[in-house]
């Protein structure tokens, strides 16, 4: 996942269509022609719809652009970011790079399928 500082967020890519989602939006409902980047907001850390809107962008629509994660992002919620479809997560200003990236290595698989692999660990022949 790529993690970026807030101040290196930008909401303007030159030659790259942008969308920015509110978390209140169904992205079922909105024309993912042309997108390369889809922002998802997390107004609060403790506001998961944009968990959801990940999910459906990645599983159930297709999209293989970048899904960003924007807002009040804390290191904590990385890892399910990842597994829900999140690729790049912009932290909040409080928040330490170098201690964000630490969070991958504390779990290195997962029993439950997740949107970057969904089979179980048990189809998979991990887990006998």
């Amino acid at each position: 996942m790529k993690l970026l500082a807030n101040g290196a967020h930008s909401k303007r890519v030159e030659r790259e269509r942008v969308l920015e989602l509110s978390n209140t939006e169904d992205p079922r409902n909105v024309s993912l022609e042309g997108v390369a980047r889809i922002d998802l907001q997390f107004p609060k850390f403790t506001d998961g719809r944009a968990y959801s809107q990940a999910f459906l962008l990645r599983r159930r629509l297709g999209f293989t652009g970048e899904v960003r994660a924007t807002g009040d992002v804390l290191i904590d919620q990385l890892v399910q970011m990842q597994r829900t479809g999140f690729d790049a997560a912009v932290l909040r200003q409080d928040q330490n790079l170098e201690q964000a990236q630490k969070q991958f290595d504390c779990f290195p698989g997962f029993y439950q399928g997740d949107t970057v692999t969904p089979q179980p660990a048990f189809s998979r022949g991990a887990a006998r």
